[in-house]
């Protein structure tokens, strides 16, 4: 069984990738945000940033997802899927120049090629009101000093593309009112909603 867990950013995709490891012993493959040269560059220069950091991400991707495939049981902070979302924002922006992103989506398109779906794709649901909230809580500057607006635009296009998602099964949570950080009974609620899916699918 593998797991990708999705969602904006500040949502708790890796506090959620930490307690299916803790609990399920499932290996994690993390978001490579800490281990990243580009990202605080991008978010005071997006124009000169969006294609190397784009290209960046895809990368390191793509790398957990080949070696994913060595383990039975894995959890994927954030999915390869995940990145056009970011991509064609950037591009809509004027980030990313439109020949940038043809080039962009070519190698995207030729890596997918070679990636395998995963069992159960998780999105953790949030409103836009509630995203900007536990962006401000954690405190990172460069997510801070992002303009609100961009923060509403990427929830909304996470809305849009899992509304039409199909690459694999899609198991979807409202978590606007739950905090799987700190509160164990919120822990209890959303291991046991995705428990129950995988269930369903291997049947």
């Amino acid at each position: 069984m593998n797991l990708n867990i999705a969602g904006v950013v500040g949502v708790g995709k890796s506090s959620l990738t930490n307690l299916i490891w803790e609990n399920w012993r499932y290996v994690p493959f993390r978001e490579p945000v800490f281990d990243n040269p580009l990202l605080d560059k991008f978010y005071y220069d997006k124009k000169r940033y969006a294609f190397p950091l784009q290209v960046f991400f895809l990368n390191k991707r793509f790398d957990m997802c080949k070696k994913s495939v060595e383990f039975d049981k894995t959890v994927m902070d954030r999915s390869i899927v995940e990145d056009t979302i970011f991509a064609k924002m950037l591009r809509d922006s004027g980030d990313m120049d439109p020949y940038e992103y043809q080039i962009y989506k070519e190698l995207y398109d030729n890596m997918m090629d070679h990636v395998i779906p995963p069992d159960l794709m998780v999105y953790l649901k949030v409103s836009p009101e509630e995203a900007v909230k536990r962006i401000k809580k954690r405190g990172r500057e460069y997510e801070i000093q992002n303009d609100t607006d961009y923060w509403y635009r990427l929830s909304q296009n996470y809305n849009d593309f899992f509304y039409d998602y199909t690459w694999s099964k899609l198991l979807v949570i409202d978590c606007d009112n739950l905090d799987f950080v700190n509160d164990m009974g919120d822990q209890n609620y959303i291991l046991n909603k995705i428990y129950e899916q995988k269930e369903k699918n291997l049947v």
